[in-house]
């Protein structure tokens, strides 16, 4: 369990990755690295471990949601990290990282054990989906088993939604097939799962209407704000910021690509009210995550 204090940090960041494991094995991918650093105009991308990341967190009073990208039907790969090594790490790092983990839905009834047994013996207190580079449509029954398990244990599916860096630029984009990030699937998944408390991750572009719809609609859909520079985001996302949702807009970077400090001094430029500004960076995730004091 969680020994965030809340007191004493300044934010929780809901999405960053972690891409290399304690035991010197990094992302398989090849060229993952180069293509998401050459996307995001940072060069070659930094890997972190669980441990890096939580001591860059730390240092900065923040805490974060980590986790792995599981999309083996596609790459052949197991991830890395994998989850289970994820989850014992956030343990030993507990005042600042809270950890996910991530199941491609193709693994069936493998991945359903899965998922219960990080749930019940390891504590990680949320799932991610990237339909993207699983290959799947966030509505395909295929997944549904795996959504009533998180369901069950009252913990947070987070969704890729709208464009990704994964593949962006390269030949055919990798292969990426965009059409499966479309947040209007999710709007299936939160009619079908009402008591699941379910993350559009991202602006999602070139959906961003159809994800401030969802989750104006349905009351247990958020939205994370990572993975774009404040300064890019659409008027209506800056509105409904503000207004509307504010109390449903969470601040994300994608970290490593995007810094907290990028993010950050890009959002204090944005046209989003003032008052919105404390439940996005720390109020809502706090809430959301049942933090002591929230």
């Amino acid at each position: 369990m969680s020994t965030i204090d809340l007191a004493g940090i300044t934010a929780i960041d809901v999405h960053t990755h972690v891409h290399r494991s304690v035991r010197g094995d990094a992302d398989p991918v090849p060229g993952r690295g180069e293509d998401m650093g050459k996307y995001f105009g940072i060069g070659t991308m930094p890997r972190y471990t669980v441990p890096e990341l939580a001591n860059y967190y730390r240092e900065r009073n923040m805490a974060c949601v980590t986790f792995t990208v599981d999309s083996i039907s596609q790459t052949g790969d197991e991830p890395v990290p994998d989850n289970f090594e994820v989850a014992e790490l956030a343990a030993q790092h507990a005042d600042v990282v809270i950890p996910f983990a991530s199941i491609d839905p193709a693994r069936g009834a493998a991945g359903v054990q899965q998922a219960r047994r990080l749930i019940t013996e390891y504590g990680v207190r949320g799932f991610k989906f990237h339909p993207g580079t699983q290959a799947f449509y966030p509505n395909d029954r295929i997944a549904y088993p795996l959504y009533e398990v998180i369901a069950e244990h009252s913990l947070v599916a987070l969704f890729h939604t709208g464009q990704t860096g994964v593949g962006a630029g390269t030949r055919g984009g990798g292969g990426i097939r965009l059409k499966y990030s479309n947040p209007l699937c999710l709007d299936d998944v939160a009619a079908d799962f009402p008591d699941l408390d379910i993350i559009l991750a991202h602006p999602s572009f070139p959906w961003q209407d159809e994800a401030l719809s969802i989750a104006t609609h349905k009351p247990r859909v958020y939205i994370d704000l990572s993975g774009w520079s404040p300064k890019y985001f659409s008027p209506q996302l800056v509105q409904y910021a503000g207004t509307l949702l504010r109390h449903k807009v969470l601040f994300g970077t994608d970290f490593p690509v995007i810094t907290p400090e990028r993010w950050i001094a890009d959002f204090e430029g944005s046209a989003i009210k003032p008052e919105a500004r404390p439940l996005i960076m720390k109020e809502n995730a706090a809430r959301l995550f049942g933090l002591t004091g929230a």
